[in-house]
């Protein structure tokens, strides 16, 4: 199992844009339902920051790369940040539900 964060901030004109384009993603994950994956997107405050967190089972086998809303949504990532995105793992201490 593997969990990474990506957070960036996008520059106000795209951050709608970009909500928008997430919203698409998710979307295409409740019609394909692909295992394997859990995935939660936010928006920090009311700001243009956003955060995604997945987690996969298989760390080689990412179902999210094989979604075209995905794959339309990271083609010009870097062109509406303000704040690149950054990738982080995360190492689990605990959870609750």
């Amino acid at each position: 199992m593997k969990t990474i964060m990506v957070r960036y901030t996008t520059t106000e004109a795209h951050a709608l844009t970009n909500e928008e384009m997430i919203r698409a993603v998710f979307a295409d994950l409740h019609a394909r339902m692909p295992k394997g994956i859990r995935y939660d997107s936010y928006r920090v405050g009311i700001g243009a920051t956003f955060m995604h967190i997945a987690t996969l089972d298989a760390p080689d086998d990412n179902p999210l790369t094989t979604l075209p809303s995905f794959l339309a949504f990271q083609k010009q990532l870097k062109d509406r940040c303000v704040e690149p995105p950054v990738v982080s793992d995360l190492s689990p201490v605990g959870s609750y539900r």
